[in-house]
């Protein structure tokens, strides 16, 4: 699939280490994806969103690259480096919302490798991506972007356009696409469960609504 697989994670070591460049490296080329869901006025943001949090941590990368070499290096030098601020702040912050992004695109991708549709009308992905906002961005949205979002699945793609989007025009069988989804998946998922994870133990994740 030329959007997911243009630049693939590199797999989760034994340890967790989540080295920072290849992951940005490899999220980079995610943003486009909000693209290929339409509705301008409520993904772009996201889109948006997504680009300037990877952005920002990019750039506390680049100010040290030895220093901020894995992602877990970031987050415990700017928990000494920020005291009381932290982790409201800087990178960890910026990571903070690039995850539950990222958590958002598996989600709705999941779901739909998963055959998960509505029966009635299984062209759609309402039911997928309403299934993907409600794991993970709706509890830190407050009720008018949670009213936005949930209006916004009505103008959501049909499946097989979305695919289509995906392979960056190009006709692929469905079968093919999922597959590639798939491929997708099992590099990306245990990153970032891995990411959420060392939020837990760190005591860094916040749940204030944006």
């Amino acid at each position: 699939m030329a959007l997911l697989l243009e630049h693939e994670f590199k797999p989760l070591p034994a340890d967790k280490q989540i080295e920072t460049l290849p992951f940005l490296e490899a999220v980079a080329h995610l943003p486009p994806f909000f693209d290929c869901l339409g509705t301008p006025i409520v993904y772009s943001p996201v889109k948006a969103d997504l680009t300037g949090n990877i952005k920002k941590i990019r750039a506390v990368y680049d100010s040290n690259p030895a220093k901020f070499k894995t992602l877990q290096n970031i987050l415990e030098v700017e928990k000494e480096l920020h005291g009381s601020a932290w982790p409201k702040t800087g990178a960890t912050l910026a990571l903070m919302w690039l995850k539950r992004g990222l958590k958002f695109i598996l989600v709705l991708l999941q779901s739909i490798s998963d055959g998960e549709r509505d029966e009635e009308h299984p062209n759609l992905i309402r039911v997928n991506a309403m299934k993907a906002y409600e794991i993970a961005l709706k509890k830190y949205h407050g009720w008018m972007l949670q009213k936005l979002f949930t209006g916004s699945v009505y103008a959501l793609p049909y499946k097989s356009d979305l695919l289509k989007a995906l392979e960056k025009g190009k006709e692929v069988k469905e079968e093919e696409s999922i597959e590639k989804i798939h491929q997708f998946l099992m590099r990306a998922t245990p990153i970032l469960d891995a990411i959420y994870e060392m939020y837990t133990k760190m005591n860094a994740e916040l749940s204030y609504k944006a």
